[in-house]
């Protein structure tokens, strides 16, 4: 699974992911701490890797557009450190990766993990 972390999530957490097995890279590893959302969503289509974010303009932008990826995991949880952030991802994953490699926005809370399939029906 190849997962890219907006800005605002801390940077080491890559490092915790990678060894979890996760391919990982932030935004501010290449290049991309100024983008827009949308430059940040079409990377990760081009790249195929699932943006992990706090932002909620990202579930926004999908559900909008009618896009079928790339997958978002928005988390509403905020102040975790690095090696925190990565267990709960690594946890996340478990439990929604199939979803998450055809196309979902997931979003998680202290009280679990809500799971939407892409595109976005209006």
């Amino acid at each position: 699974m190849k997962l890219l972390l907006d800005q605002g999530l801390p940077r080491s957490t890559v490092e915790h992911l990678q060894q979890a097995g996760f391919d990982a890279a932030h935004v501010g590893e290449l290049g991309l701490a100024s983008a827009s959302d949308a430059i940040i969503l079409d990377f990760a289509r081009r790249e195929n890797r699932v943006v992990v974010t706090l932002d909620s303009d990202f579930h926004a932008l999908l559900a909008f557009s009618g896009a079928k990826e790339p997958s978002v995991i928005r988390l509403r949880i905020e102040g975790l450190r690095a090696g925190e952030l990565a267990r709960l991802l690594v946890d996340v994953m478990a439990v929604c990766a199939d979803e998450v490699v055809n196309g979902a926005m997931v979003s998680v809370t202290e009280d679990g993990v809500r799971i939407r399939k892409l595109p976005v029906i209006r």
